[in-house]
């Protein structure tokens, strides 16, 4: 283990990591840079009167990396830590955190070229299906994701993932961000920077999920060749097959995954509103 103290904080935090880990790696591993600038920045607010912490401030007072996993040996992938934040009275704050980023779900929902158009009739989303060894499953149904590149383009890796999945070739400015488009600025309320995504276990973990949508128009043979085929990078060890199901039944279909439930309402909210 080694230690040093993280730059520009007050009053100075402690960082441990272990011996496979860096000071620079960590310092340059963006989930970590994106969560310590956001933390800090909302204990920054406690400065404000109308603060509900104002009277006894929470500081974050050190920082213990437990482990970390990589990816292809050399890229860092996962972070795990401990977080101590407490105030004067030595009151704490859960600060378990699971490092790993933001990540992409993508809602393709497509419609036979033979319905009329304008027609909100027979309208299907692509879903996968996948082994996901943290929930214990072989086979779980869920909205198709990726996680985000280092450089953090949210538009390309969504690009990016609807090709490699499913084999459509889709321009960044055919994708509309759902998020973005639904949620209002977090800071005008409180004034805290968060992501626009969806965060499924804030609770443990970091990861936030903006949702992107593409529409469109396909021969109905085509649909039923997406039906079932099996996709996926067999090099990154991914066994993916697709399921199409009718949008009206997609809330149930992946009930699971709650990328497909934020998309499911994020996308009926914006029709409701006219924003789609």
């Amino acid at each position: 283990m080694s230690s040093f103290i993280l730059p520009s904080s007050s009053p100075a935090v402690n960082v441990t990591v272990p011996e496979d880990l860096s000071k620079d790696q960590l310092l340059s591993f963006p989930a970590f840079k994106n969560w310590i600038s956001t933390l800090q920045h909302s204990l920054s607010l406690q400065q404000n009167k109308d603060h509900t912490f104002h009277d006894l401030p929470y500081k974050l007072r050190r920082i213990r990396v437990q482990s970390v996993d990589y990816f292809g040996g050399e890229r860092l992938g996962f972070v795990k830590l401990q977080a101590e934040i407490s105030n004067d009275n030595g009151e704490k704050l859960p600060g378990s955190v699971f490092l790993r980023g933001g990540s992409v779900g993508m809602m393709l929902v497509l419609q036979p070229d033979d319905v009329p158009e304008h027609s909100e009739d027979e309208k299907y989303a692509i879903l996968t299906i996948q082994p996901r060894v943290p929930a214990g499953s072989l086979a779980l149904t869920e909205l198709p994701a990726g996680m985000i590149d280092d450089a953090g383009n949210f538009s390309g890796a969504a690009a990016k993932e609807i090709k490699e999945e499913i084999g459509l070739e889709i321009p960044e400015d055919q994708l509309t961000d759902l998020t973005n488009l639904a949620l209002p600025s977090t800071e005008e309320s409180t004034g805290e920077k968060l992501q626009k995504g969806t965060y499924p276990s804030p609770g443990g973990c970091d990861e936030f999920v903006p949702i992107f949508l593409h529409q469109r128009r396909v021969p109905r043979n085509q649909l039923k060749d997406w039906q079932g085929k099996l996709t996926g990078l067999r090099d990154h060890g991914e066994k993916i097959t697709l399921k199409l199901v009718p949008l009206e039944s997609l809330w149930k279909e992946g009930g699971r995954d709650a990328k497909v439930l934020s998309g499911y309402a994020l996308y009926q909210g914006l029709k409701k509103e006219g924003k789609l």
